[in-house]
């Protein structure tokens, strides 16, 4: 590594989601290992209007704070719409989200003879990738790793800019991964979440196009001594005959699924351009519980997409119950320039602003039954810190007394605090 005992390391700001946060990681070890001292660098999001208003914002604040630091903007914001961040003075350096995974481009920004000569904006066409590089697939956290998979999407959602940002659907190969989570659990790591953009696309672009559960099985097989697998957000039509084996027979694949449902509304999921109807997610829910009586389930959905009604609204609202959901995030919609939605007849900001407010109080009130249930129950809880932890379920609990960290303790539920549960 490039750096002494008065090198000031680069300051990372990361907004979005948790493949930001790795790759952040990732991005951090390479600058790091170049040299690149005392810039500032921020991980933007594109999944909403309001998130890249919030990356101006931060990069506003950082730059005030850091007087004189080189500035760089990357991430899926900076990539969708380089011009809006070359144009704000306090940018030095616009770098794509291929670029900003590739050692050489850390490189030429820590050589101060460079720096003046290169280009404001390096951002290439996402479209053109085809590999997933190998260090996307290096794991992070304290007690849990996170171990992408895929990245990209081949799907265009008419409400989504992410395949813009990220790219056509990659996967890592399956050796590879498990080879990395053999070297996770090696050091300690109990708990493995694979992660990607649309992990269910996973082995599409591989040969022989294996399946998410062919990946999931195989880990399980080949890992005995790995203690927990969870999976990330999945889009639950594309759901093939081997995960639904593992969630049945499987005890080390965690109770807990994260769905890409958007909506409960068959035309404004149609309009979407969605591959799935209202049925099929309650018939997955009820499926997946039926061979997992522990399993929970969290989901997206999108309140006020354009077009949408009162009465296709009162759909969404309605899957709460039937889809028998647990950990809701809401968006309220917003346009994003480019999409097909951005050009569908508008409902009123106030309305979709009361629809979202609507929407997650039937969340907190589907939340607030979950942890009801609990109580007096004993779960097996993987502790995040002395005093904090989560279930299998990946509910969060807070302990009485200390507990030793980056372990699975045993212990009885007492009450509930706000949204988590207690223990002893």
């Amino acid at each position: 590594m490039a750096n002494g005992a008065n090198f000031r390391p680069p300051v990372f700001a990361t907004l979005g989601c948790r493949l930001n946060a790795y790759e952040s990681e990732a991005m951090k070890e390479m600058a790091e290992a170049a040299g690149l001292e005392g810039a500032v660098i921020v991980n933007t999001c594109a999944v909403t209007a309001e998130a890249v208003r919030k990356a101006k914002q931060e990069i506003r604040r950082l730059a005030r704070e850091n007087p004189g630091a080189q500035v760089i903007v990357t991430g899926c914001a900076a990539q969708t719409e380089p011009e809006t961040f070359a144009e704000m003075p306090e940018v030095a350096r616009v770098i794509g989200n291929h670029e900003k995974m590739q050692a050489d481009t850390w490189k030429s920004l820590s050589v101060p003879d460079l720096i003046g000569t290169t280009e404001k904006v390096q951002v290439d066409d996402i479209m053109s990738v085809r590999e997933t590089a190998g260090h996307l697939i290096d794991g992070f956290g304290r007690h849990r790793a996170y171990v992408q998979v895929q990245n990209g999407c081949d799907h265009r959602c008419t409400f989504c800019i992410i395949p813009y940002g990220r790219g056509n659907s990659r996967s890592a190969p399956a050796g590879v991964v498990i080879e990395q989570i053999k070297r996770l659990v090696d050091k300690g790591f109990l708990e493995v979440v694979l992660t990607g953009v649309d992990l269910t696309s996973w082995g599409a672009d591989l040969p022989g196009e294996p399946r998410l559960g062919d990946l999931v099985m195989r880990i399980l097989r080949l890992i005995p001594d790995l203690p927990r697998l969870r999976i990330s957000s999945i889009d639950s039509i594309e759901a093939d005959d081997n995960l639904m084996l593992a969630i049945a027979t499987e005890p080390r694949l965690m109770p807990h699924l994260h769905l890409s449902l958007q909506s409960g509304d068959d035309m404004i999921l149609k309009r979407m351009k969605r591959r799935h109807l209202r049925d099929d997610a309650i018939a997955f829910c009820h499926e997946a519980r039926r061979l997992r009586p522990d399993m929970v389930f969290g989901a997206d959905i999108i309140a006020g997409f354009p077009t949408e009604t009162e009465e296709m609204f009162a759909n969404s609202l309605k899957l709460v119950e039937d889809c028998g959901l647990t950990f809701l995030h809401v968006f309220p919609y917003s346009p994003r320039k480019g999409t097909p939605a951005a050009r569908m007849p508008q409902v009123r900001g106030p309305d979709i602003k009361e629809r979202a407010a609507r929407l997650r109080a039937v969340g907190d009130a589907a939340l607030a039954r979950h942890l009801a249930a609990q109580q007096g129950v004993t779960h097996r809880i993987l502790t995040e810190g002395p005093r904090i932890g989560r279930t299998e379920q990946f509910t969060e609990v807070t302990f009485a007394s200390d507990q030793p960290e980056g372990q699975i303790v045993t212990a009885a539920i007492l009450g509930i605090d706000g949204e988590r549960l207690t223990a002893g």
